[in-house]
């Protein structure tokens, strides 16, 4: 056996927020799209959520990043990613799963980041959780500019393509690893390893997730990572995923969606 590692979706799992349009603020500000491209950028990230598994879907979401970032001085990028992380990123960082990576990290696991999102801007996310290991969108680079091509997109199967080369190289036990996602998307991730766990979960994972016996996880305290060491709060919640065992986490969300039926019943 090999050892274990832990993947970890980023948006609405270890965020609160969409960290591809987190940034649309600055890029505006600095002339790299338009208002226009921020509706439309919102738009195809609702439809990449709601329908991210259909393969249409996702390659129309692809076409139309690297539409949208053709062009664009990399540097530029990057620079802007450095300037805004601590503003736009930082305080949206959910303490349960700063709490989980530590936890994994504490137990001798790799943590890696896996995301949808560019490589400029999920590795700088990354760093500020203390986490290394990223695969994410790659997009095609000419003379410093994005060339309009992507190289590899992070979304669906793409995800397990690059999770299992990576398990390959490092001896990575997948049987014996964890998985953390909100969305349905995400359902090849989750299946590849021996240990998945929803976090926040959409209407259709959370189904998936009641039909296979999953953890469901429910993330509410986004805290800057500067408070969060000072204060060091319990968070019993992401504890439950690693120390209670997949049984006991299930029987305690059935016990509470019960006790909450019989309370809402009309009494006769």
């Amino acid at each position: 056996m090999g050892r274990s590692a832990a993947f970890f979706d980023l948006d609405k799992t270890v965020i609160a927020k969409s960290s591809a349009l987190a940034f649309g603020r600055p890029f505006y500000r600095d002339g790299l799209i338009t208002r226009r491209d921020v509706v439309k950028s919102a738009y195809a990230q609702l439809m990449f959520r709601l329908g991210g598994t259909d393969e249409q879907t996702m390659a129309r979401t692809r076409d139309y990043l690297a539409t949208l970032c053709k062009g664009w001085p990399v540097e530029q990028v990057r620079q802007i990613v450095a300037e805004t992380l601590h503003e736009l990123i930082n305080p949206y960082v959910y303490a349960e799963a700063a709490a989980l990576i530590e936890e994994h990290q504490a137990a001798g696991r790799d943590v890696v980041l896996v995301s949808a999102s560019g490589d400029e801007m999920v590795r700088p996310i990354g760093e500020l959780l203390g986490i290394t290991d990223v695969i994410a969108t790659r997009m095609g680079v000419v003379d410093g500019r994005y060339s309009g091509e992507v190289e590899f997109y992070a979304a669906g199967p793409s995800k397990v393509e690059a999770v299992s080369e990576l398990a390959l190289e490092r001896d990575y036990d997948l049987a014996d690893s964890y998985a953390y996602s909100d969305s349905y998307s995400d359902r090849p991730l989750l299946e590849c390893v021996g240990h998945p766990t929803v976090v926040n979960p959409d209407r259709a994972l959370r189904k998936l997730a009641v039909e296979n016996a999953w953890p469901v996880l429910e993330f509410r305290h986004p805290i800057p990572v500067g408070r969060r060491l000072r204060e060091r709060p319990a968070v019993p919640v992401a504890a439950a995923a690693l120390g209670v065992g997949v049984g006991v986490a299930i029987g305690i969300a059935w016990y509470g969606r019960h006790r909450r039926a019989r309370a809402a019943a009309p009494t006769a």
